[in-house]
């Protein structure tokens, strides 16, 4: 008898093994859900199909942009301290500098321009801003629809042009030799008046003047400093001189020259806040070693920090002192007044005081009171009962016994002076040391000055 399948069986076994059972039919309608509220019911459209996600390997095998070396040493420029520009925010600046970087890299002219000779961001806002200042037009927010007009093109300007010449008659056309500017541009920057005050804006391009033309302005300015001293028009056309520097870019031992004459006339005539923007623009000039007097303008602005009290801007002064210029006169003399006011050492001060060098004795003449009224405060707590006013005198740097009496009734009362034994004296006991006391605590307020680091 055969083991073998039957054939009935194999055929059905066959049969059951690849029988195929018909799927379900597609609806002939699609199937909506019943609204059970008020809001707007989901699309029903297909579903876009998904994007495929980025891996980190495909990331990791894009190209990384590899900056030039003059590029990185300007973005270092940028941010430097002595770089900065008073009214430029640092928001404004990496803005620009965002922009400049980008936009010569989309043009692929990383390798070509001259970034040592590039404008840096912060200049580049300060001339959009006096551009904007000289020009309202410029601005967008000049006129109210300024953002809905079109902007005009130069085919629009010169179309405009072309059509108004063509509409003007023979009788009223200019002669071609009317045309010409008859004026010597020369003559029309090297000469002034009282009324020929420019401003602090950005000039056109035809009202620059070059370099020789500004050195030899600078020649006929400082002798009419000497000759009418009037100080209102030399500081407003010493102003017009430096904004041409800036305007093009000159960096140069003129430069210098320029800002350090403009120091010692605002220093020569009080204007602190004039002073510190020209001491400001000459920390970096001297930082780029143009040449100068950096440690005379040093020793001045350790001397300013004395006066505004700006102790924080005082340790980024020493923090700049390198030992040669430790061992100069001036910067010695400035750092010797510093250590004598910390040690309260009002002797060893009114000692230095009276031989200041340079022009710092203008800087000091502006604190000097103060320390006079904080030594006041010592004698009248060291000395009783009374000191003779020529000790005061000599002691305080005043130029004469009626000076220091007058300084004394200045910030107290006529009962404190005593006249005794032939001589006038100051009478230290009771009151005398409170009232002095109250004068000091006044007088030691800190200062802000317009245009203070």
């Amino acid at each position: 008898m055969s083991s073998g399948i039957p054939p009935w069986r194999a055929s059905a076994s066959a049969t059951a093994t690849t029988a195929v059972y018909p799927s379900h039919a597609t609806p002939a309608y699609i199937p909506v859900q019943a609204r059970r509220s008020l809001t707007t019911p989901a699309s029903t459209s297909a579903t876009p199909a998904p994007q495929p996600k980025t891996t980190a390997a495909d990331a990791g095998n894009r190209k990384r942009v590899e900056w030039p070396e003059p590029v990185r040493k300007y973005v270092q420029r940028c941010f430097a301290p002595e770089n900065q520009i008073s009214g430029v925010s640092r928001q404004e600046m990496e803005a620009k500098l965002r922009s400049v970087i980008t936009e010569a890299a989309q043009s692929d002219v990383l390798d070509k321009i001259n970034w040592e000779a590039q404008p840096l961001p912060q200049v580049m806002v300060q001339n959009d801003k006096l551009r904007i200042l000289t020009n309202p037009e410029a601005s967008t927010w000049g006129t109210p629809f300024a953002a809905q007009s079109p902007k005009r093109t130069a085919s629009d300007d010169a179309s405009r042009k072309r059509k108004s010449a063509e509409y003007q008659t023979e009788s009223n056309a200019c002669p071609p030799w009317r045309q010409t500017n008859k004026s010597n541009v020369f003559e029309d920057r090297v000469t002034y008046s009282p009324t020929d005050k420019r401003q602090r804006i950005e000039s056109k391009n035809s009202n620059i003047r070059p370099l020789p033309v500004l050195m030899k302005t600078l020649d006929l300015l400082k002798k009419k400093w000497k000759k009418d001293n009037n100080y209102t028009y030399i500081c407003d056309q010493f102003k017009s001189l430096r904004q041409d520097l800036t305007v093009q870019h000159i960096r140069n031992e003129f430069t210098v020259s320029v800002y350090e004459i403009h120091a010692r006339i605002a220093l020569e005539k009080g204007d602190l806040g004039e002073y510190n923007q020209c001491q400001t623009q000459l920390r970096a000039l001297y930082a780029q070693q143009l040449g100068g007097h950096p440690t005379e303008f040093k020793a001045y602005r350790i001397l300013y920090f004395i006066h505004t009290r700006n102790w924080t801007a005082m340790n980024d002064a020493l923090a700049d002192l390198i030992p040669a210029d430790k061992r100069s006169a001036a910067v010695k003399h400035a750092l010797d007044v510093r250590s004598a006011l910390a040690l309260g050492n009002y002797h060893r001060f009114f000692q230095l005081y009276l031989a200041t060098p340079n022009m710092g004795a203008y800087l000091m003449d502006m604190f000097v009171d103060r320390e006079r009224l904080s030594a006041l405060s010592a004698i009248c707590k060291a000395y009783k009962p009374d000191v003779k006013i020529r000790f005061i005198t000599e002691e305080l740097g005043f130029e004469s016994d009626e000076q220091s009496a007058r300084f004394i009734l200045d910030h107290s009362s006529e009962d404190m002076l005593l006249e005794k034994d032939g001589s006038v004296r100051l009478l230290t006991g009771g009151k005398a040391a409170q009232l002095f006391e109250a004068a000091k605590a006044d007088a030691h307020r800190v200062i802000d000055i317009k245009g203070q680091i």
